[in-house]
């Protein structure tokens, strides 16, 4: 059963998880807000959740933290789970409804709508549409996994005419929770591409794929499902919805398929429908890396499928200079750039990174173990030259793996200040400096992002040392 407007006040809710990006917060804050009776309940003792418990200061809020209590649950209406959180918790088990924000949205909100998944790239592909969408609908917005919680816009979209459009980019766990709630049906389903990932929490792939298939499961024949045709799992989604299919890839695609894909000698983006083809990437772009190039195309040819002018895509996409902790451009000192890359948690995406560059690159990487192979740390087109690596639970198997190749490594080191000083040692003029970690972060940070920003503190401290 739908959540309306009217059934907001006096409803009684818990949220499990209150968090560190403000998602658990803004679900807090909307249903306080809404005259719900709110309980926050997180296993986080107070000070580790001070910023996030600021933020709702305003509202009449009761929290348990530093434990869970069953009755909490048991005696609420609603119960608002945090995606990282398991299904199979017994607290969960005892809830009489357990939703969403996501869920929570796509109840009282039906805007047009473009859904990003995928292993890596879903946050660029999802930025990029946003960046086009909002210089022709300056209504529209962004909201998911990219740490926005879309409760904290849903009141500005409601009784907007005409309705603006949305996009969401949304986590394999996100999409699980979705699962048989009819909620979810997007104008573009956008699947970026598949790769092995969250294994320490799913027992096989196929588990992992089947979350993510629920993009689609809820599209008709009118919607769009966009595949990545050199992904080998994007069989997996073409046939599990009834859209229509467009795909991108790297290659000229067959001349039966409509879609995207990049012409070998331009570098050029190029779209095909109906027969028809058109510019709809620039040669230019303001990200590196051909996988950017390659992300860009998808929101291009999701942009494409939404009815928006090839022109007017291709001159938005061209400007679009990516997002923070993802191949994100931080200083110039000294001759050397300074890249954090820090979302790039799994190897293939280290891998893709290195290639970004023509220069010779110092790689900073290693961390938390998720179970994954780290054979594709093999397969860099261009080696680094060193890899500086952060303690951790997968530094040991990255160490081995490295030294299989032939490649240098220093390290482990306990901090990220004194890897990147590291790193300045084995550089010089012209060299690239990458965090690009491969690897979760959970041992030394409370999270990639955290990780990125001690990153870019630590550069802008080099920096400012440099200039006395």
């Amino acid at each position: 059963m739908r959540l309306d407007w009217d059934s907001l006040t006096g409803l009684r809710v818990t949220i499990m998880g209150l968090g560190l990006h403000g998602g658990g917060a803004a679900a807090a804050a909307f249903f306080a807000k809404h005259g719900a009776v709110v309980t926050v309940t997180d296993l986080r003792k107070e000070e580790e959740l001070a910023a996030s418990i600021e933020k709702l200061d305003p509202f009449p809020i009761h929290y348990v933290l530093g434990r869970h209590d069953f009755l909490d649950f048991e005696s609420a209406d609603l119960v608002l789970k945090n995606p990282a959180v398991s299904a199979a918790s017994p607290y969960l088990k005892a809830a009489r409804r357990v939703e969403t924000d996501i869920s929570v949205f796509l109840s009282l909100a039906d805007n047009p709508l473009i859904a990003v998944t995928g292993t890596k790239g879903k946050s660029t592909t999802a930025s990029a549409i946003y960046h086009v969408l909002a210089q022709l609908e300056p209504g529209s917005r962004l909201g998911g996994n990219i740490t926005v919680s879309p409760l904290t816009f849903v009141d500005e979209l409601r009784g907007v005419e005409p309705s603006p459009s949305v996009v969401l980019e949304l986590s394999s766990w996100q999409l699980a929770d979705l699962r048989g709630k009819n909620l979810l049906a997007p104008k573009a389903a956008v699947v970026t591409n598949i790769l092995p990932d969250h294994l320490n929490r799913y027992a096989t792939m196929q588990e992992y794929v089947a979350d993510k298939a629920v993009i689609v499961e809820g599209q008709g024949p009118n919607d769009y499902t966009i595949c990545n045709l050199d992904d080998p799992y994007s069989t997996r989604f073409s046939s599990a919805t009834r859209a229509q299919l467009r795909y991108f890839s790297k290659h000229p695609l067959p001349e039966r398929l409509d879609g995207a894909w990049i012409d070998e000698d331009s570098r050029r983006g190029l779209v095909r429908s109906r027969g028809k083809v058109e510019q709809i990437l620039p040669e230019v772009l303001g990200l590196p890396g051909s996988h950017n190039r390659l992300n860009l195309l998808a929101a291009g040819l999701a942009l494409h499928s939404a009815g928006i002018a090839t022109e007017l895509i291709r001159d938005a996409l061209g400007s679009f200079s990516g997002i923070r902790h993802r191949l994100e451009l931080v200083a110039e000192i000294d001759g050397r750039r300074y890249y954090n890359d820090s979302t790039a948690t799994i190897p293939e995406a280290a891998v893709a990174a290195i290639g970004s560059f023509d220069e010779p690159v110092v790689l900073i990487a290693g961390g938390t173990d998720k179970a994954l192979d780290f054979a594709p740390f093999r397969e860099f087109v261009r080696k680094p030259k060193c890899v500086v690596l952060l303690a951790g639970s997968a530094t040991e198997k990255l160490v081995k793996v490295l030294a299989s190749e032939g490649i240098d490594s220093v390290g482990p080191f306990e901090s990220i200040d004194e890897a990147l000083l590291e790193a300045v040692k084995k550089s010089q003029r012209g060299d690239v400096i990458v965090l690009s970690p491969g690897c979760a972060s959970f041992e030394m940070f409370k999270n990639e992002f955290d990780r990125g920003d001690c990153y870019v503190r630590a550069v802008m401290q080099l920096g400012a040392a440099e200039s006395l």
